[in-house]
């Protein structure tokens, strides 16, 4: 949606001492720089605040400069965002700052919280009753403090209502090109993303798990990198369970249920994934159509492909490729005919 409105809506950010610093300078960077198309000049004008109004330490040598919250206590916030970091754990029980917080979001727009922010977030009862993530490390912290939300592990932002959620640290940066996307519309929000030079934008329904890390994390003895990398090599071949057990020397029995019970997945849905992620690689580097990607990869048909997308990414070949392009990586790329929703 693209507001008319000349002025620039107020985005707060609320910190406090061990903050993750690209927690906070990740989204500062999105609203500072965001322009409303129907002004031509900046969409948003931002504020930190904390409760001592003082230099805050962060999780780095660097401190933050930030005003007391009281000063913006009577201002007309748009958005309010709690930042996140190891200090949650102590924001969380400070009343003082849960009564500010309180206060302040009876007037906003929406508010948000960035990784362990939702700590500190559903300390103040906006998250009861209401979907939200944060970090893949603090979600059973958040279930567990408090019942009444319902978490969620696996998205990398989650939009519920008025209420914003993200997962951890670089998440933040997602979220707040989608607000941005819906406040000004998604050409501002393209264009934040070429300066950043970050993917635009990614859906909040996608993983905040790298299927690549997660593989590694499982696989840390290595038993199966070298059948990983004779995947990523063979992928146009059938890769049935058959051959990826020939090639470990086991019986395909066998072989089936100790890959499971080590990487936490069948060795089918793990062929589908790299082949995904090689898919991903060249929608974004080549121009190939996506009929010539679905086959080299393996997946054979497109409409295969594309449902292997939607599953993973949430997102169809098609609109994967025009995302990225649109974040003003584009080399006149072919998008191919296949076209879907996200999910």
């Amino acid at each position: 949606m693209t507001s008319n409105s000349a002025k620039p809506r107020a985005v707060v950010f609320v910190i406090y001492p061990d903050i993750v610093l690209l927690d906070l300078v990740g989204p500062l960077q999105v609203f500072s720089h965001a322009i409303d198309p129907a002004t031509g000049r900046p969409g948003y004008h931002c504020t930190v605040v904390s409760a001592s109004g003082q230099m805050t330490p962060t999780n780095t040598v660097l401190a933050i400069p930030s005003e007391p919250i009281d000063h913006v206590m009577e201002a007309d916030i748009h958005t309010l965002i709690l930042i996140g970091g190891d200090g949650a754990n102590t924001a969380m029980h400070d009343r003082g700052l849960i009564a500010q917080l309180q206060t302040l979001a009876q007037g906003t727009t929406r508010v948000a919280s960035v990784c362990s922010g939702a700590l500190v977030l559903a300390a103040t009862g906006l998250l009861d009753g209401r979907r939200a993530v944060t970090h893949w490390d603090d979600c059973d912290m958040l279930a567990q403090s408090f019942p009444n939300v319902q978490v969620e592990m696996d998205p990398i932002y989650i939009k519920d209502g008025p209420i914003w959620t993200s997962a951890g640290i670089t998440a933040g940066i997602d979220m707040a090109l989608a607000i941005v996307a819906e406040d000004l519309g998604r050409a501002s929000a393209f264009a934040m993303a070429r300066s950043m030079v970050t993917q635009m934008v990614r859906a909040g329904g996608q993983s905040q798990f790298s299927p690549v890390l997660s593989r590694q994390w499982r696989d840390r003895a290595g038993q199966f990198e070298a059948l990983h990398a004779w995947i990523t090599d063979n992928l146009a071949a059938p890769l049935s369970v058959e051959d990826l057990a020939q090639h470990m020397h086991m019986s395909p029995r066998n072989f089936a249920r100790v890959y499971a019970k080590s990487m936490g997945v069948t060795p089918a849905k793990a062929v589908e994934a790299i082949r995904t992620e090689t898919a991903q690689g060249l929608l974004e580097t080549t121009d190939l159509s996506v009929k010539t990607i679905a086959h080299r990869c393996g997946f054979g048909e497109e409409d295969r492909m594309r449902r292997a997308f939607v599953r993973q990414l949430h997102v169809s070949p098609s609109e994967y490729r025009q995302n990225f392009q649109a974040s003003g990586l584009d080399t006149g790329l072919d998008t191919g005919s296949v076209s879907g929703s996200s999910a």
